[in-house]
């Protein structure tokens, strides 16, 4: 069983091309289990969790919007612990998807994604420079999506947190994803650009 993984910024076209290849995959008689780093997290189980025990709390909404680019110490160990936990409940994930038989596994959001949210979370409380150890499995195909923040503003659905996050977070994942060896998609091109530079890195045989 592969991993593929698409990596990049809030609002750089991931999920629609994450399902035009699950599509693809399986029009290939490929069984293919759709995988986001984020959603399987602890912390946002947990965070969806106290929203259903108090729906009606805005001041938690609040937090949690918040949450995404301002971070204390602690919160940023918790991440820090809550993402090992993820790595090792993935490994289980893994093996139980193998043994129903599935060919792929294409994740929306990789565990890499998670390290740059920690990383932006914590430049302010120490000095930029050495990059994390990695602790998980690297996918078989690991694919960045390079897109540029002006852009991503003019789209219909653009993210809340605005430009300077963008921006920043862009550095990151230019930096890691260099390190990381991750295949770089040029995001600024069309939808059917992007996919077809997409099917001709990962060649379904």
């Amino acid at each position: 069983m592969k991993i593929i993984s698409i990596s990049g910024l809030d609002g750089s076209g991931k999920s629609t091309q994450i399902k035009l290849l699950k599509n693809y995959l399986e029009s290939q008689g490929k069984r293919v289990f759709y995988f986001h780093a984020i959603q399987f997290g602890i912390a946002n189980q947990m965070t969806n969790l106290l929203g259903v025990l108090q729906p009606n709390n805005i001041e938690h909404k609040k937090e949690f919007q918040k949450s995404v680019t301002k971070s204390n110490k602690l919160g940023i160990l918790l991440r820090k612990i809550f993402l090992r936990i993820d790595t090792c409940r993935f490994k289980n994930l893994e093996k139980k998807l193998e043994k129903e038989g599935f060919n792929y596994i294409i994740s929306d959001r990789y565990f890499y994604d998670s390290v740059v949210n920690i990383e932006y979370l914590s430049i302010p409380k120490r000095s930029f420079g050495n990059y994390p150890k990695l602790r998980f499995r690297k996918p078989d195909i690991a694919i960045y999506f390079q897109t540029d923040p002006k852009i991503i503003m003019q789209r219909e659905r653009k993210p809340d947190q605005g430009i300077k996050y963008l921006e920043k977070k862009k550095e990151l994942y230019d930096k890691y994803a260099k390190i990381w060896n991750l295949k770089i998609i040029n995001g600024n091109q069309s939808q059917e650009e992007v996919f077809e530079e997409m099917k001709n890195i990962i060649y379904v045989k």
